[in-house]
């Protein structure tokens, strides 16, 4: 056995420097008395691509920038393995995402409170929480902040042909929105955005660069985590793998899990804690039971329908030619506009999947562009994607480990389209995207669906359909549920410390009981500042 490196001691120890990691990070270093270590298996956000926004096309699947994870064969897929991007760099997955400013809806945090049985997660409560690091481009009202380090602008580009599909999707009766922020998200509009006079904001450059100064903040990249030090049921800190060399860390107060939806139960695997028989499957003594690590994975599947259009410009066009190309280049260059400030969705739609339906249940991200899947050319033709996902899926996942060799990609197992719930609102979302593009605002340009294709109409062939077509955007969540102690699938409390053992929390995506109502980045900034501040008034009280 090779020998263990002993790193010293920390008052806090956070694994895993992704989004939830730098806020912590910074909340935590500002009291001067405690030192923190924040430790991040990637490497530095220094990559150009990194920063302009369209360079997410070059960051998804790029081992420089992603773990490169891929899912199992996923029946619902029909046998298909997709691409699961997941950040491995400082920033985490707010350094390579569509950088979309989007809380979810009232209802999802009532129903947190509800679950968790402590009204600090409901909608009420949380709301100040996300104000406290906006800094919104309008200023501060009775919904949004101003001055904090999680910057939201209006996107820097404009395409007609997402102006002619929001006047048809108002055509087919979807009401106008320009704000999608206010707890109630039914409508079409605009996406706002994490971005920065046309550069992406990622959590590094927002909350982590400006404190790395501090004398009590050490930040370490390249610091691949193995698993969890524990004495009995306390712990005591971490082990991990540094420049070809095993180290140990100690936390002198506690240890905080913030490696995301999939990072964070794969620690707590390796280190046996989960469901005891997966873990010995996995050749893992099991040390504390706790079935519910790694299962109840939630997934927004997004199912991309290519329509190709005649007489109006898309990307498609724009970036055929070299002229093309420089043209966007030297926009970027001199004003920080136009394509090379894109998301990867600009137009966005909230809408229900049927009546009974009582807030939105569909989130459109519509994109003046097709590809086969990222990391593929833009097709030879004009043409438009319109994505739709299931806000609030029926169907669960797992997350589990292979083995103890923190290298190994894990197992991940979405299990989308499993139920007949799912199927059915797939089908219907199908139905809804083509009763807009059948209306007289995009009839000039004669819209043509490429794929899924025409052919497919009853429930049954446009579930089948949505195997084919249907793909992740990236946001999983709920592997680490938070909840009731009386509830055994449960993983961390509603102060987001790990049941059974002490010294010990999660904070991050993992630990939400319910998947958001829409993209999952900036809710996980709310629970990483929620955690900071638990964390620090549970110091205050000893």
């Amino acid at each position: 056995m090779s020998q263990v490196i002993d790193y010293g001691e920390f008052d806090y120890v956070i694994a895993g420097g992704g989004t939830a990691g730098c806020v912590l990070a910074n909340r935590l270093s500002a009291d001067p008395d405690v030192t923190v270590l924040l430790l991040e298996a990637g490497g530095k956000d220094d990559w150009i691509w990194i920063h302009i926004p369209i360079g997410y096309l070059y960051c998804i699947n790029n081992p420089r920038t992603d773990w490169c994870y891929k899912t199992e064969p996923e029946p619902g897929l029909n046998g298909r393995s997709i691409i699961y991007a997941r950040g491995k760099v400082l920033g985490g997955c707010s350094s390579i995402n569509g950088m979309l400013y989007l809380r979810g809806q009232v209802r999802d945090y009532d129903q947190w409170a509800q679950i968790t049985g402590d009204s600090r997660w409901n909608w009420d409560n949380v709301l100040p929480v996300f104000m406290n690091s906006e800094d919104y481009w309008a200023g501060e009202d009775d919904k949004h902040g101003a001055g904090g380090e999680w910057r939201v602008e209006k996107q820097r580009l404009s395409w007609a042909v997402l102006d002619r599909f929001a006047e048809a999707a108002q055509e087919a009766g979807v009401p106008p929105a320009s704000d999608y922020n206010r707890g109630n998200n039914h409508g079409v509009g605009t996406f706002e955005v994490n971005q920065k006079r046309g550069v992406r904001w990622n959590a590094s450059k927002a909350f982590l660069c400006p404190v790395q100064h501090r004398s009590n903040l050490k930040v370490v990249t390249g610091a691949l985590i193995d698993k969890l030090v524990l004495e009995g049921k306390e712990v005591r800190g971490v082990g991990f793998r540094l420049s070809n060399a095993s180290h140990r860390v100690k936390a002198r107060i506690e240890t905080v899990l913030t490696a995301g939806s999939i990072g964070s139960p794969a620690i707590l695997q390796r280190s046996g804690i989960g469901a005891g028989d997966k873990l010995q499957q996995s050749g893992i003594d099991p040390v504390h039971e706790l079935p519910g690590v790694g299962g109840n994975l939630q997934d927004h599947l997004q199912l991309r329908m290519i329509f190709k259009v005649q007489g109006i410009n898309t990307l498609n066009r724009q970036a055929a030619s070299l002229w093309g190309k420089a043209m966007m280049g030297l926009e970027y260059a001199l004003f920080r506009t136009g394509p090379l400030t894109m998301s990867p969705s600009q137009m966005g739609l909230f809408a229900h999947s049927s009546a009974e339906e009582t807030t939105p249940d569909l989130e459109y991200h519509v994109q003046p562009l097709s590809l086969d899947k990222f990391g593929d050319p833009l097709h030879p033709f004009p043409a438009f994607t319109a994505s739709v996902c299931n806000l609030r899926p029926s169907s669960r996942g797992t997350v589990c480990v292979r083995d103890k060799d923190p290298n190994s990609a894990p197992l991940i197992a979405p299990n989308y389209l499993s139920t007949e719930r799912d199927r059915l609102i797939a089908a219907n979302s199908l139905r809804l995207t083509r009763k807009i593009l059948s209306q007289p605002a995009l009839a000039p340009y004669r819209p043509e669906e490429y794929l899924p294709g025409a052919q497919w109409q009853s429930d049954e062939e446009l579930a089948r359909a949505a195997g084919d077509i249907g793909t992740t955007i990236f946001h999983p969540t709920c592997t680490c549920a938070m909840g009731r102690a009386d509830d055994p699938q449960t993983v961390v409390d509603s102060e987001l410390r790990v049941r059974g053992l002490s010294r010990l929390r999660v904070v991050d995506a993992s630990i939400m009981p319910t998947i958001t109502s829409g993209n999952t980045n900036s809710p996980t900034i709310m629970i990483a500042e929620r955690g900071a501040a638990l964390i620090r008034a549970a110091r205050r009280i000893k």
